[in-house]
């Protein structure tokens, strides 16, 4: 630890801005005041104060110690980014911040944490684990981390736009009769959508206040009779949005969010909204005002993750424009490789430039990442000027990257041999491979959730003594968030069935520390699937959307099952067949190679 390095000097200044308030620590999560994963700089006080850049993680700062929090994403990327010696390294999972807290603040302190960066649920876990030890939750009226941070960034301003029929595939209107009517069977009077992603898809517009993520930062009200109240910058209002919105939408600053509060609970609303993504702020001066309020999910997750046919066939059009983009990058790769000159920032920038050049391509729908030997395992590795590595021979290249398309977005990931890869590499690919093949294969019946289905994707690892510690599975929005709920797939219980329509990842891995990382992802479409002796019968099943070669050197052929054959050769002859009239006659005679039919002989030992 270097006691003079900027977030050394930054802990200090926080713990003397704490102490002036009376307050004897403070909580600081990876997040702004809409919850979502995705945050503007002038929100990244958790990157700021300590170093770490991941989507997900907590901080806290007691008089004396702090600690930072993780998931399994991260575990590898904290102990490079964050001053050892200044946090401890946690664990989200196995050692939740409530315990370290509980353990470690002592007796009658006070705790202070932003009520707009925290939602009921953490506040209520926090006030529950701090009475344990005689301690109070106390709740500041500005953050802390703002008054120290003396070049900390404006909130983002960026324009919105409509986003038409053609992508949407349903107006606005149909929408907002569909969230009334289900606020008025329930007998609510109206919802809290605090979610930018909501509020987006409910309007059908788009924005850029963040990166890679077209989202106008907004709140909205949606009430019964049908009417929306928006809360949303001015600035960000063009005339042509105006004309847009129906006459059902009225627009407010943000700064009229607290009245509108306050009206609902005059008039003793019923109010719902989800206790896991709403700021406590919002449902604190509810209660105080005195509406009633209804914990619930957010109305518009579950009919916005159902993709409409529209939407589903823009999102069958952009994964066949990335994959023309993902060949000629493949192609283009294996040709410059031999050279042993290529980077992993020259791997990013090549990709970007080559889906750039697509039709409706508006951006990356995350930061690539591109991790060579030991960087790619590191789950959520992203490269810069001072980690750039060139990729190493005889070693294995991990790019996980996606598009932004106004038709869909994308997002794959595909690990690639670098000169000749070992036994072990090869075997655990195939490992993973056939864990991806078991869930790309699955038939489920209705009513089934993606915790049900994880197992499929990694039993082949488990019968090796093996793991990863992530989700199998993310759902995907259109042309919206690059990671969407309710819908996923992971060891951990969900209550969310998948339904037809619904976008999800199958993104199995293995990650050697120190040595490599391995993972193989596609996106897929919940759909239907009738049995031709019985018509009657419908169970559900995955259709493959990603269109990209799985690198066949990689494969110890002799492990696979003639099942996991037939499904890896008709899935890349669907490539090659889907792709190769829209490539150069090097790259289409490249693609050939790369999705020939394979045999145990082809490739086994």
């Amino acid at each position: 630890m270097t006691r003079n390095s900027p977030q050394a000097e930054r802990l200090d200044a926080l713990r003397i801005e704490l102490k002036a308030r009376g307050l004897d620590g403070f909580i600081v999560p990876r997040t702004d005041e809409y919850q979502g994963e995705y945050i503007p700089p002038s929100a990244e006080r958790l990157a700021w104060l300590t170093g770490f850049t991941g989507s997900a993680g907590m901080a806290v700062i007691l008089s004396d110690k702090a600690a930072v929090f993780v998931d399994g994403r991260y575990t590898l990327q904290v102990r490079t980014e964050v001053p050892d010696g200044l946090y401890d390294y946690l664990h989200l999972i196995s050692n939740p911040t409530t315990d370290w807290v509980t353990s470690e603040i002592g007796s009658n302190k006070k705790l202070g944490y932003d009520p707009w960066l925290m939602t009921p649920r953490q506040v209520e876990r926090f006030t529950k684990a701090l009475g344990e030890t005689g301690c109070a939750l106390v709740s500041v009226e500005s953050n802390p981390i703002d008054a120290i941070w003396s070049d900390q960034p404006d909130p983002p301003t960026g324009v919105i736009v409509p986003h038409e029929l053609q992508f949407s595939g349903r107006e606005s209107t149909d929408k907002c009769k569909e969230i009334a009517s289900q606020l008025e069977e329930n007998g609510l009077n109206c919802a809290i959508i605090s979610k930018p992603e909501s509020v987006a898809w409910l309007l059908n517009i788009r924005g850029s206040d963040l990166d890679h993520t077209p989202l106008p930062l907004s709140f909205a009200i949606a009430h019964s009779n049908p009417s929306i109240e928006w809360f949303v910058n001015p600035s960000k209002i063009s005339p042509d949005l105006m004309k847009h919105l129906s006459n059902t939408v009225s627009v407010s600053a943000q700064e009229s969010l607290e009245n509108s509060l306050e009206a609902l609970g005059q008039n003793s609303q019923k109010v719902c909204l989800n206790a896991d993504s709403t700021p406590y702020w919002i449902v604190n001066k509810l209660k105080k005002s005195g509406a009633q309020v209804v914990y619930s999910n957010d109305p518009c997750e579950l009919p916005k993750a159902k993709k409409n046919e529209q939407e589903l066939n823009g999102m069958r059009t952009a994964h066949h424009r990335d994959g023309v983009a993902m060949a000629r990058f493949l192609c283009w790769l294996d040709k410059e490789v031999p050279k042993q000159k290529l980077s992993e920032l020259d791997i990013v920038n090549h990709l970007e430039a080559l889906r750039s050049e697509g039709e409706n391509f508006k951006g990356l729908s995350f930061d690539t990442i591109s991790g060579s030997g030991p960087n790619g395992a590191i789950v959520h590795y992203r490269v810069t000027e001072d980690t750039n590595r060139k990729l190493d021979q005889n070693s294995l290249l991990l790019v996980d990257s996606g598009g932004q398309y106004l038709d869909g977005t994308t997002d794959i990931t595909r690990t690639i041999a670098i000169g000749k890869p070992s036994d072990e590499m090869r075997d655990n690919f195939t490992r993973v491979l056939q864990g991806h093949i078991a869930l790309a294969m699955a038939r489920f019946p209705k009513g089934t959730t993606g915790s049900q289905l994880d197992p499929f994707a990694r039993q082949a690892l488990w019968q090796a003594g093996l793991d990863y510690d992530h989700g199998t599975g993310h759902g995907v929005g259109s042309y919206l968030n690059v990671h969407e709920g309710p819908q996923r797939i992971s060891k951990a219980a969900s209550t969310v069935a998948l339904e037809p329509g619904m976008i999800i990842s199958n993104e199995p891995g293995y990650y050697k520390t120190d040595a490599y990382g391995i993972r193989i992802e596609n996106l897929v479409a919940v759909r239907e699937h009738s049995f031709e002796n019985d018509e009657d019968l419908v169970s559900l099943e995955f259709e493959t959307l990603t269109k990209a070669p799985i690198d066949l050197r990689l494969i110890n052929a002799a492990m696979l099952k003639e099942f996991e054959m037939d499904w890896l050769n008709k899935y890349h002859a669907s490539v090659f067949s889907d792709l190769h009239t829209e490539l150069d006659e090097e790259t289409s005679t490249w693609l050939k190679a790369a999705t020939q039919p394979i045999t145990w002989s082809l490739i086994s030992h």
